[in-house]
């Protein structure tokens, strides 16, 4: 129960910081992606089930407020929280390397499906602009608050309980 509040204002506090803060600095017009770094992060660090229930509630929020079509970007999220709660059984809470690269991925993944859905099948054949102005630059900038931000959800959400390190005492 504790841990899904923390969520409820994990993802609510991302949203506005996305939508916000993050837009207001953005660099040419690309700002990071702070609900792939919600996703992913919870994925590989409970799972796929937990995953995909984060990455679905992510995504819904992006289609009610920015998107043309209901469950467009639920589903995408849906997927990337799914692929990286394949992860969860090496994920190791000390190691920063593995999460960096998820979310790198998954960035990389998400900008890359919505090019080919929103642009290539309307026949603009732009795949290296985009990817040289929106796609790499959007994964740099979001690796680089990734930095700053999973530490922080990390510690939100990692209690004693969860590392299996057990003291005598306590059972």
């Amino acid at each position: 129960m504790k841990r899904n509040i923390i969520l409820f204002f994990v993802i609510i506090t991302g949203f506005v910081l996305q939508t916000t803060l993050f837009q207001a600095l953005s660099l040419g017009s690309i700002s990071p992606n702070i609900m792939i770094i919600i996703t992913a992060a919870y994925g590989f660090m409970f799972g796929k089930h937990y995953g995909m229930t984060v990455g679905f509630i992510c995504g819904l929020l992006m289609d009610i407020f920015y998107g043309d079509v209901l469950g467009f970007y639920a589903l995408i999220y849906l997927y990337i929280g799914a692929a990286n709660g394949f992860f969860n059984s090496i994920f190791f809470q000390e190691d920063i390397k593995l999460p960096l690269l998820l979310i790198a991925v998954s960035d990389f993944c998400y900008s890359f499906v919505c090019y080919v859905l929103l642009y290539l099948l309307r026949s603009r054949f732009h795949l290296v602009f985009y990817l040289k102005h929106v796609i790499v630059p959007e994964m740099i900038y979001t690796i680089f608050v990734t930095v700053f931000l999973y530490p922080l959800i990390l510690l939100l959400n990692w209690t004693r309980e969860d590392t299996g390190y057990h003291s005598q005492q306590e059972g």
